[in-house]
């Protein structure tokens, strides 16, 4: 066989080039708000899924063998941070041996890192229940903090994939825009709903309630991470004859017989929320998931 000539090896050279500007970015999102996020921004040249789906708890995931591969094979970890996934990311991280993406890498990505938080706790003592010392980790119920997390996240593929920063950037500018008008007509819609007093199942509407404007007067759990308890229930009924709430609310991951139950004894609805994409059948994506919420929280009010 004949050595490679300057012309074959210069050939090859701009064929692995050309390759890699159409390569596509392998990306892992802790949740799917995320995966939902990274292709608006990442379009074609991204192949994204979730390791968690919006009807389980996002604190408790198993390392199947099948997100290992998926983890071992990823260029870029999209993840809420803040400790939401301090039980299983980790572990997860370690046994798929891909260091590219472990904490402080430029692979990993953490879209908790990029917004205000809300409930930092001065302290952390167990016995308060599973509270996060980083504060809530539940960012993903403001736009506002989508927006902020669109703009680093699409700043980070464009790092990582430097032949396609250009189209990161014109798809982030679309992206922001029809974002941005979106949320002016949901904030419109949901201005009812400002001073609203309701009960949550676990403190992880904080976000939420703070975009808009609403009040908590309860939960169902206890504590945080504590199942609600009959005693609990009774106590929070009888604090409600003495400040009502207009609805109780939880995540469609979250188990639905203490919300049924206090909106049977209180006569309040008990409203569904999506929580992340797929939540139900009309938080498709980012735009399905508020326009849902802010209707069903509108529907819930009346």
């Amino acid at each position: 066989m004949k050595p490679p000539t300057v012309r074959h090896l210069l050939a090859a050279a701009l064929a692995c080039a050309a390759f890699g500007a159409h390569a596509t970015v392998n990306v892992l999102a802790c949740e799917p708000e995320w995966e939902a996020l990274t292709n608006e921004l990442g379009g074609d040249k991204v192949k994204v899924s979730s390791a968690t789906n919006a009807l389980q708890d996002p604190h408790r995931v198993e390392a199947r063998p099948s997100l290992i591969a998926r983890t071992r094979n990823a260029n870029l970890l999209v993840c809420t941070g803040l400790e939401l996934e301090v039980g299983w990311l980790p572990v997860l991280v370690q046994q798929s041996g891909n260091g590219k993406i472990a904490a402080g890498q430029p692979g990993y990505f953490e879209a908790g890192a990029l917004v205000a938080r809300l409930d930092v706790p001065g302290k952390v003592d167990r016995s308060d229940g599973d509270v996060h010392a980083a504060g809530n980790p539940h960012i993903q119920q403001d736009p506002h903090n989508i927006a902020l997390v669109g703009a680093g996240l699409s700043k980070r593929l464009a790092e990582i994939d430097p032949a396609n920063a250009a189209y990161y950037q014109a798809r982030q500018s679309d992206f922001a825009a029809r974002w941005n008008a979106a949320m002016q007509k949901w904030e419109k819609a949901a201005a009812p709903l400002k001073g609203m007093a309701i009960v949550e199942h676990h403190k992880n509407m904080e976000y939420l309630m703070h975009w808009l404007g609403l009040h908590q007067v309860g939960t169902l759990e206890p504590k945080p991470g504590v199942e609600p308890s009959a005693a609990h229930l009774s106590e929070l009924l009888a604090d409600l004859q003495r400040a009502p709430a207009k609805m109780v609310v939880r995540a469609a991951y979250q188990d639905g017989r203490a919300s049924a139950w206090l909106s049977e004894h209180a006569k309040i609805p008990a409203v569904v929320l999506p929580f992340t994409v797929g939540g139900d059948d009309k938080a498709k994506d980012l735009f399905g998931l508020f326009d849902d919420t802010v209707q069903r929280l509108l529907d819930g009010a009346k």
